[in-house]
């Protein structure tokens, strides 16, 4: 059986039969952002049924597309729509597509998603900044066997999402006049919500948000050496003193909502770089 390392270049190797394209950027579109794939000066495109050991994309909202291009003036490589755990996936396979991206060329990678709100003085519909990850899976796309082709046997994750990063984002949030939450990520592996005293726990622990996806992605590429951004819209409050917790159909539309800001706050961070 060929390993992670060798399925990763088969699949770069694939796509270079059909363009010589290097990205510089790699942007995951989670819920909501799908259209800013439309945005981009298109050079080349894959549905990820066409490409050689690609896990394929069935959550809702979720195109499933990767698609080479240029946004903003920098050469970029966008993933319409990602795979998660919950589908079935291993960690790893989950982080397939950005170990690919990254050996295509780009690396700094922005990962985005919809995420629950768990602190309570936020707002559906408002943007976070990731500060840091909480593993509450507790799952690694870095389990078995280590592969020094792709990292090291123990990285360190202090800053998982770069420093440098953050504060651009910051500023870029500053100067298009809107509050950027900034706070810590919770990674639930779903795909049922969590219950209430779950949330509490998480809250507890120090979670602002919480999500089904990105930490797999993030600790693949960190593991790389990659530089890595994270955002999210908060597409609804995970409260658990509250009554309603969102739908899954109330998530897309709060993501659908809030997706003409986050394309321009994503597209502003990209022109800053």
């Amino acid at each position: 059986m060929s390993s992670t390392y060798e399925q990763i270049q088969q699949t770069v190797n694939h796509i270079r039969t059909q363009t010589d394209f290097e990205p510089e950027v790699g942007i995951v579109l989670g819920s909501g952002l799908g259209p800013l794939g439309d945005e981009i000066e298109v050079v080349a495109s894959f549905p990820y049924s066409s490409l050689p050991n690609f896990p394929l994309s069935t959550a809702p909202g979720h195109e499933g597309k990767l698609i080479l291009g240029r946004l903003e003036g920098k050469n970029v490589l966008a993933f319409k729509g990602r795979v998660h755990c919950y589908e079935g996936y291993t960690p790893a396979q989950a982080a397939f597509p950005q170990r690919v991206g990254f050996f295509l060329g780009a690396k700094t990678f922005f990962i985005t998603s919809a995420a629950g709100g768990l602190n309570p003085a936020w707002n559906a519909g408002e943007l976070m900044l990731h500060s840091d990850y909480i593993n509450y899976a507790p799952l690694s796309p870095l389990t078995g066997p280590n592969d020094e082709r792709l990292g090291p046997r123990f990285p360190v994750t202090f800053d998982a999402y770069d420093p440098e990063l953050r504060s651009l984002a910051q500023k870029v949030a500053r100067a298009q006049d809107f509050q950027l939450r900034e706070g810590v990520y919770a990674w639930w592996p779903g795909p049922q919500f969590a219950s209430r005293a779950e949330l509490r726990l998480l809250r507890t622990l120090g979670a602002d948000a919480i999500g089904m996806s990105t930490v797999p992605e993030v600790i693949a590429l960190r593991h790389l050496g990659a530089r890595v951004l994270g955002l999210s819209t908060i597409t609804d409050m995970a409260v658990p003193e509250r009554d309603h917790h969102a739908t899954e159909q109330e998530v897309l539309a709060t993501a659908a909502r809030t997706g003409a800001l986050f394309r321009r706050f994503v597209r502003g961070i990209l022109a800053a770089l």
